[in-house]
């Protein structure tokens, strides 16, 4: 048979033939991969190793991640790891003694901390210098010349496949010995906002403050827990056995090595401000919330504004400012264009804060009737002593027109939304012009208020929430949006000619169709899609599996049938109860219970008792596009709270027995909210352990849950 090869071809078959030509007769044996790999690997373990070196604490708290008290039900982001218990590592940064490590090896704050470094035997005291907090780094100082500092591997060069081995000294007490070794490859680099490499190689407290290596000895960075959800030095730990680690580049650790030799904590720089809406990957970024005195505020930005470029580089959403801000610090300037209207402004030199002061809710008083189709809001309830009462604002009045005092004439009010989202705009102290138009006689009147903050208030008793709802006449447009407009942008489809049907009530188990996790739903028999509902998401305790259910929804029957509320309940392992990154398939079943029914945004609620409310505390913080309440019941904060923010509001109601061994940590959990400028409202129930609410504290709970749509 005759083979033609195409002229195009015909070059490659005489480099091939002349190849061939060339080759020797016999063939050489072929060098065997994997043992050229393996002596690569050790080559670099070994180039390396004299720069690892073992950490060893004593002293501080030896506790679980996040449940202090010994007898305290497992936090959910990482129940039984212990916080700075054991042998540590370190990498040497300089020669003449300094040590960076993760920030995690210290958080039980030990007393004591001892470095042995590799052919030096004896144990030498360590001091902390400082913490950068925002990669979570912590650098030590012991008495010693002439360490040995690894060769950088420089951030540019650095490449998603490349091999990458973590090293630790935590397993074997000889540290003559060749330090730990976990393999792997660089997975994506720029991650964490900005600030770490990702690698597959095994990240764990085995290696914490370890090394990312290269293949031929040079070190990527230092190895870390990390998280783009959660911050602090445990953040991230949850996920260590998750085939996904960090490490901090060691180009970026050497950069700020001298602001931490002088002792100095390095912050995160805080421009301050919160985008408008949930959606920070495809929307444009335009600031929606400014926290009071933030470098934001000061340089001149307001709400509205369109950030459009940061020290020169474009800015298409708010995810791409957050990585181009992550790895900055206080202090630290940057330059900023935005678009306010069709105006470009620039804003030049604008310097970071590592602080901001916490943004407090402002408060004018009043409760607003729901499901109200006409233009203004209906006043509900009117808190007694609040500035709408002091103003003369009565229950049944329509607030037609809201605005700052300083206006000439303040801008109508379209409905509920409309109306929270301009409270949302002001602080406590600012003087507003209210336009209500009275129920009795319809007589318009404009009166003044001067706004407070949210006060510790329940009422005990409310009127019923549900508006008229009445239908438009025929000859009149309709309105550009539906009855249901203030139930935080929810729109509802133009499909009035199809029936709708009818939607299952009672109590329902149902199952995740992509995962297979379980999770149950209580719809009142009197549901009615044309009336919005709130929606209480009740987390079980640990080891229970959600066999709760029934009886949670039992518990809820009358008020959920009385005041429009659904209940659902997500299901934990009962092996493992909680964990952190289960945040995200709880808030995809929470999604779907919201995408099904008629859910008022405002009043979305994660409720739970001892490690469930653990998981509430989380949760809340971590969905805060879902959730604007949070319920618990013998529960405490597993990590620091987050930043009170206006466009995102959380409001807590916080309860435990005074025979609780946790009461105290419960009151701290309180205390810590407060200081964050949080709406918290505390009950300590009297002859109570760990049992659920009492009646008093059950009927205040169930009041707080319906009137969170407050103003």
């Amino acid at each position: 048979m005759k083979i033609t090869i195409p002229n195009a071809a015909r070059p490659w078959v005489a480099v091939v033939a002349v190849a061939l030509l060339a080759a020797p007769v016999s063939a050489q044996p072929k060098p065997d991969l994997n043992d050229a790999t393996e002596k690569a690997m050790k080559a670099a373990s070994a180039k390396v190793a004299p720069a690892i070196v073992k950490i060893e604490t004593a002293g501080g708290a030896e506790t679980t991640l996040v449940a202090p008290k010994k007898g305290g039900p497992p936090g959910p982001p990482a129940a039984g790891i212990r916080k700075g218990v054991g042998p540590t590592t370190g990498l040497v940064v300089s020669a003449d003694g300094y040590i960076i490590s993760s920030a995690f090896n210290f958080s039980n704050k030990p007393t004591d901390i001892f470095v042995t470094i590799p052919g030096r035997p004896q144990r030498l005291v360590a001091k902390i210098v400082a913490n950068d907090q925002t990669r979570m780094l912590t650098l030590l100082k012991i008495d010693a010349k002439d360490l040995t500092v690894p060769d950088v591997f420089p951030k540019k060069d650095v490449e998603v496949g490349q091999w990458g081995l973590t090293l630790g000294r935590t397993l074997d007490n000889n540290v003559d010995h060749p330090p730990s070794m976990s393999v792997g490859i660089v997975s994506a680099t720029n991650r964490i906002w900005g600030k770490a490499i990702q690698t597959d190689a095994k990240t764990s407290p085995v290696n914490y403050g370890g090394a990312l290596v290269s293949i031929d000895g040079r070190v990527y960075g230092v190895v870390v827990p990390a998280s783009n959800r959660a911050e602090g030095e445990t953040a991230g730990v949850d996920v260590y056995d998750g085939g996904i680690g960090f490490a901090v580049p060691l180009e970026d650790v050497l950069a700020t090595l001298p602001r931490l030799k002088e002792g100095k904590d390095l912050r995160r720089g805080l421009l301050g401000v919160s985008p408008q809406g949930t959606d920070v990957y495809n929307a444009v970024p335009v600031i929606g919330a400014i926290q009071p005195d933030s470098a934001a505020a000061r340089a001149g930005l307001q709400v509205g504004d369109k950030i459009t470029e940061i020290n020169g580089k474009k800015v298409p959403n708010y995810s791409t400012l957050q990585h181009i801000m992550g790895p900055m610090y206080e202090s630290d300037e940057l330059a900023l264009k935005v678009l306010r209207g069709d105006k470009e402004m620039e804003f030049k030199s604008v310097k970071l804060l590592g602080t901001t002061t916490a943004y407090v809710a402002a408060y004018f008083g009043i409760l607003p009737m729901r499901d109200d189709a006409s233009p203004g809001v209906e006043v509900r309830f009117v808190y007694p002593k609040s500035p709408a009462d002091v103003a003369g604002i009565k229950a049944g009045d329509r607030i037609m027109k809201f605005g700052p005092a300083a206006l000439p004439a303040p801008p109508p009010v379209a409905n509920r939304a409309a109306f929270i989202a301009a409270i949302q705009r002001l602080a406590p102290g600012a003087e507003v012009k209210v336009e209500v138009k009275r129920k009795d006689g319809g007589k318009v009147e404009t009166v003044q208020a001067k706004l407070v903050p949210v006060p510790d208030e329940i009422p005990e008793k409310l009127p019923p929430a549900t508006g008229k709802k009445e239908e438009p006449k025929k000859e009149e447009p309709k309105p550009p949006l539906n009855v249901r407009a203030d139930l935080g942008g929810q729109e509802e489809k133009k499909d009035d000619k199809k029936e709708k049907p009818k939607l299952e009530t009672g109590y329902m188990t149902r199952t995740d169709e992509a995962l297979g996790r379980e999770y149950w739903v209580y719809v009142p028999d009197n549901y009615d899609p044309k009336v919005s509902h709130g929606l209480i998401v009740w987390f079980h305790q640990a080891g229970q599996g959600g066999k709760d259910g029934e009886r949670m929804a039992k518990t809820f029957e009358d008020f959920a049938a009385d005041n429009h509320f659904i209940i659902m309940g997500p299901k934990a392992s009962a092996e493992t109860g909680w964990k952190a990154n289960e945040t995200e398939v709880v808030v995809r079943d929470v999604k779907t219970v919201i995408g099904q029914y008629t859910i008022d945004r405002t009043r979305v609620i994660a409720h739970g008792q001892a490690n469930g409310g653990e998981m509430a505390f989380y949760v809340g913080f971590n969905a805060r596009d879902v959730f604007r309440g949070v319920c618990t019941v013998g529960a405490i904060l597993g990590n620091p709270p987050k930043d009170n923010i206006a466009n995102q509001p959380l409001a807590f109601f916080i309860s435990g027995g005074d025979k609780d061994p946790l009461i105290k940590d419960i009151v701290e959990s309180k205390n810590l909210l407060m200081e964050k400028r949080f709406p918290v409202i505390f009950r300590e129930m009297k002859e109570s352990g760990k049992e659920y609410f009492d009646v008093k504290t059950f009927n205040d709970f169930l009041n707080w849950a319906d009137s969170l749509d407050r103003i």
